[in-house]
């Protein structure tokens, strides 16, 4: 069974490389391009995932963390910040905020996918790992 994975992202380039990648690896995945359009798609797919950019139209990705953890069906679905933030103390902050994770821009295609794998829950990372199409 494939992850439900939303992306949500204000950059055209970094949104179709993230949906690229999630697509190749077998996942559904669904986009937003702004935090309030990333509320409203979440509460319509349930994802399994959420990657999310931090400074996004109408609602920046801390107030899309907040909204979300808000709501009782998805509180505990994994949230994690992509960003371009990479200072020293960034990742703390997002942490400390309530997001997940922290995966910084530009992302490395060769690892992503690996790296946004290991925020689904156990039984979807074995499901995925099982159907992953073998590129060798």
């Amino acid at each position: 069974m494939p992850a439900r994975i939303l992306v949500v992202e204000d950059n055209e380039a970094n949104l179709e490389l993230m949906r690229y990648l999630i697509e190749h690896a077998g996942h559904g995945v669904f986009l937003a391009r702004d935090g309030q359009a990333g509320v409203e798609t979440a509460l319509r797919v349930r994802p399994h995932l959420v990657l999310c950019d931090l400074q996004m139209p109408l609602l920046d990705g801390y107030g899309l963390l907040e909204r979300l953890r808000g709501e009782p069906e998805l509180g505990t679905m994994p949230i994690v910040a992509v960003t371009a933030f990479s200072m020293r103390g960034d990742e703390s902050r997002v942490l400390t905020a309530g997001f997940d994770g922290y995966m910084s821009k530009p992302i490395d295609p060769g690892t992503f996918v690996a790296r946004m794998e290991a925020f689904l829950p156990p039984a979807l990372r074995e499901a995925a790992a099982a159907e992953a199409p073998d590129h060798g």
